[in-house]
């Protein structure tokens, strides 16, 4: 083969490459520019076609996932336990926190009794099993009210901008539904498609306030219903509100910062014993093992443990302001 038709040859296999790679990259960025522009209920609603009709079975379907009826309720079951799933953002229906609790002790209980073979440990496996789930959607729920009130200045002033540019307020609320992710979007979008079927917007603003849990969303809602009332100018209203909020974040970060050293020194405290018990029990076992069923060793351990209770439980009230 000539040397001509080679060089023809390799560049047509460069250029092949080239476009391939230009595909993939292409493909690559379009994908995540969908993934950070879309939430949860704007992907619902382009499955059902983007009209009316999926609008009302969006708020149908993200209503019934989170636990929520009609009347904006949890249902009658453990009050608490429900609005904790509503919190979290979890789309595991009204009773999929019930159920598991229930596999979660039932698991933890069954565990325990294999490795112990004590009918005490397994009732005790099986009522901390109970609670696993909870602690988990609890510290679910309070990372998505962080994120909330992180984005809800930002949501804050995409509605006045909407609103000084003479759009009204569905459509102002529609547009953070669509630009903002999750949580912040879909809780938006929420209110807004609740607006869209006849809510009143300071009712549907007070739901938005009681989905998401935290004081700056009741702040924007006790506004927004006393602005229905007594009028006003709504955008600059929420923009009074948005710098608030930013001020109060800023204020948390300072109180973080100055009581970190209260948290540093709860986490010594803590942790230190516990790997210093750990290092003796596998550097020199029999430095306890002796000594371990000595009744005044246990009662020792058992006033250890209650004075570190009580000891976080201190630093706790030293550093927890709220604001």
């Amino acid at each position: 083969m000539s040397s001509p038709t080679n060089i023809v040859i390799y560049i047509l296999i460069f250029a092949c490459a080239f476009l391939l790679m230009q595909l993939v990259i292409g493909a690559g960025r379009q994908g995540a520019r969908q993934i950070k522009r879309a939430n949860i209920r704007m992907k619902i609603l382009a499955k059902g076609g983007g009209n009316g009709e999926a609008s009302g079975a969006t708020l149908k379907a993200l209503r019934q996932s989170r636990g929520i009826d009609d009347d904006n309720q949890v249902g009658k079951l453990l009050r608490w336990l429900n609005l904790l799933v509503i919190h979290s953002g979890l789309r595991i229906g009204a009773y999929g926190l019930y159920i598991a609790m229930s596999v979660c002790a039932f698991v933890v209980g069954t565990l325990v009794f294999f490795f112990t073979g004590n009918y005490l440990y397994f009732v005790l496996g099986f009522v901390a099993g109970f609670g696993l789930p909870v602690l988990a959607v609890m510290f679910i729920g309070k990372r998505r009210r962080k994120k909330a009130v992180m984005q809800l200045p930002d949501a804050l002033d995409v509605i006045v901008r909407s609103l000084r540019a003479g759009h009204p307020v569905p459509v102002a609320i529609d547009l953070v539904a669509r630009e903002m992710p999750d949580p912040i979007g879909s809780e938006f979008g929420l209110a807004g498609d609740e607006i869209t079927y006849g809510t009143e917007l300071g009712a549907s603003v007070q739901r938005l306030s009681d989905r998401v849990g935290h004081g700056d969303f009741d702040m924007l809602a006790a506004t927004v219903r006393l602005q229905a009332r007594t009028g006003g100018n709504l955008a600059e209203l929420l923009a009074n509100i948005a710098q608030m909020v930013r001020e109060r974040q800023k204020m948390r970060l300072r109180i973080k910062a100055a009581s970190s050293e209260g948290r540093m020194s709860a986490l010594i405290l803590n942790v230190v014993p516990i790997l210093l018990f750990l290092a003796v029990n596998m550097l020199s076992p029999e430095f306890y093992g002796d000594v371990s069923d000595v009744p005044m060793v246990k009662q020792g351990l058992i006033a250890a443990a209650i004075w570190m209770v009580i000891g976080n439980v201190v630093i706790r009230k030293m550093i927890n302001f709220k604001i």
